[in-house]
């Protein structure tokens, strides 16, 4: 009986613990089956994560780029609005009448140069003229039609005794696009000066200046420099001829008009010249050969010989081989017409300690009047002409002008060499208005251009701007800076206010005014 007992207890024993390990195995894979199926779960989500988020972030670029795209577009247009806007008010500038006053016909003892009779140009051109030993030139067939006259000749014939060329002559910009455009067979460099300059010839034997660019265009000159050892600046060189003598109408180098009125400059316009190919390659000049070098980042470069700056640390370097420059029409040669340089009675001393008599006596104008050729007609009122443009430009370098021989006392004055100007738009140099100042003194058409320039729908800085967008520098980027034109605007409120002044010195305006536009009268 025991026995039993005994058996049955075990057996029990035996049930128990197979069902205990069964229901331990059961649990264990219940929880093996959850935790697999929340690894699933969670590498899904990770996997929808991943997934998600690359696409969350394309969008937000793609959105990015779109906004920059709608502001870059509403910005450009907004630049071809003003830009539109600047070409009307020089349009409307050159439309008013003090732009279209009638001028009389030149007399033809006028003229600087004419060409042969008849008789000896059909002499002389009985052959064909062919440089024999030039190459790249082309052959000369010139006669007395201008149209067989390149843009420069015609330059040269149409110079004047009060003017370097006719109002909205035509042939300027056929001239300003053989500067900008033709091709260069020769490059010298310019002996004399205190910088760096070129010749450069072109195939129909026409030349123009060569004036590299030295400076950024928004950089300032150093306020510890003297005048006279400051760079010449390629821009400020072009901005002078828009300002001073012409302007271009809307157009790629279109008709030029003047937005001073003074048409006394020879154009110049602006271009990139490879200086390899443009320069070393085809020059005569060994001197210069021997300057030239390769930059340690690879640029090509050249410093020539001159007084100032012409050394490897101010070199003129391309970029990697082009560089940016200002091209001059050349005047005659002098021994066709000789010209006689004049120095200013106003002329600086040039000197870091000494001061200059006009610096030093305010009625020092009374002295000037009584001495050829300023005690008589226009050569004082040309020489304030002179001293406004200067005083805009801020140019203190104007120490000699110069004048055609053949024309006497009684002619204008050259302006040349304005490469100091446009250095410094933050200060402004009242001393260059010394002579409106001391003189008070000033032609009438003058007088009203400024005006006319002050006022907005004409605005001296928005005609500027706009003719100046048309050089084919331009396209690089723009000529003059914004706080350059500006301070046009600035300067030309000074010059009206210190004629202003002047006119509440003198009893009567006509000891002030110079009129030289008697019939045109104001509205």
């Amino acid at each position: 009986m025991r026995v039993c007992t005994r058996r049955r207890s075990q057996t029990l024993r035996v049930w128990l613990v197979v069902v205990f390990l069964s229901v331990h195995l059961l649990v264990v894979s219940l929880v093996l089956s959850i935790y697999h199926t929340s690894c699933e779960l969670q590498s899904y989500n990770d996997a929808q994560t991943s997934t998600t988020a690359p696409t969350e972030k394309a969008s937000t670029t793609e959105k990015g780029e779109t906004t920059k795209a709608v502001v870059g577009i509403a910005t450009k247009e907004a630049e071809l609005n003003d830009a539109a806007g600047d070409l009307a008010k020089l349009e409307a500038l050159f439309s008013h009448p003090l732009y279209n006053i009638p001028t009389p016909p030149v007399p033809d003892g006028d003229w600087l140069l004419k060409l042969k009779a008849k008789g000896k140009e059909k002499e002389r051109n009985s052959q064909q003229w062919v440089s024999a030993n030039e190459e790249g030139y082309d052959p000369i067939q010139w006669n007395t039609s201008t149209n067989t006259h390149p843009p420069w000749l015609r330059f040269h014939l149409g110079i004047s005794r009060w003017q370097m060329y006719q109002q909205k002559d035509p042939n300027l910009s056929a001239l300003a696009q053989q500067l900008a455009s033709h091709r260069i067979v020769s490059a010298v460099q310019k002996s004399g000066g205190t910088q760096l300059k070129l010749v450069m010839s072109f195939p129909n034997y026409g030349q123009a200046l060569f004036k590299p660019m030295k400076q950024e265009r928004d950089e300032e000159t150093n306020v510890n420099l003297y005048y006279f050892s400051d760079f010449e600046r390629h821009n400020a060189e072009i901005a002078a001829f828009h300002l001073d003598r012409y302007q271009l109408s809307p157009g790629a180098l279109g008709q030029l008009t003047s937005i001073l009125g003074f048409r006394r400059m020879p154009p110049a316009v602006g271009r990139l010249i490879n200086v390899i190919k443009e320069v070393k390659d085809i020059t005569t000049d060994h001197k210069l050969v021997t300057t030239f070098f390769t930059s340690p980042v690879g640029n090509a470069c050249f410093y020539g010989q001159c007084s100032y700056y012409c050394s490897t640390e101010h070199a003129i370097c391309g970029r990697p081989r082009e560089v940016e420059g200002s091209l001059a029409a050349m005047l005659p040669d002098e021994s066709l017409a000789p010209r006689r340089s004049w120095r200013s009675p106003w002329r600086r001393s040039y000197s870091r300690s000494k001061l200059a008599d006009w610096e030093k006596y305010s009625n020092y104008c009374d002295s000037v009047k009584k001495i050829p050729p300023y005690d008589r007609g226009t050569r004082l009122v040309d020489l304030i002409d002179m001293t406004i443009l200067d005083f805009l430009m801020s140019n203190m370098d104007r120490h000699h002008y110069e004048t055609f021989e053949k024309f006497g006392n009684d002619t204008f004055l050259i302006h040349l060499d304005n490469g100091r100007a446009f250095g410094r738009y933050s200060k402004d140099e009242p001393s260059i208005l010394a002579p409106l100042v001391q003189c008070c003194r000033i032609r009438r058409s003058t007088l009203l251009r400024v005006r006319l320039l002050s006022l907005a729908p004409y605005r001296l800085s928005d005609v500027m701007r706009a003719s100046l967008s048309q050089d084919p520098l331009a396209e690089v980027a723009p000529l003059l800076t914004e706080p350059h034109l500006s301070a046009l605007d600035r300067r030309l409120e000074t010059v009206l206010q210190t004629v202003h002044e002047c006119l509440q010195q003198h009893q009567h305006h006509s000891d002030v005014i110079y009129d030289d536009i008697i019939d045109y009268r104001e509205d």
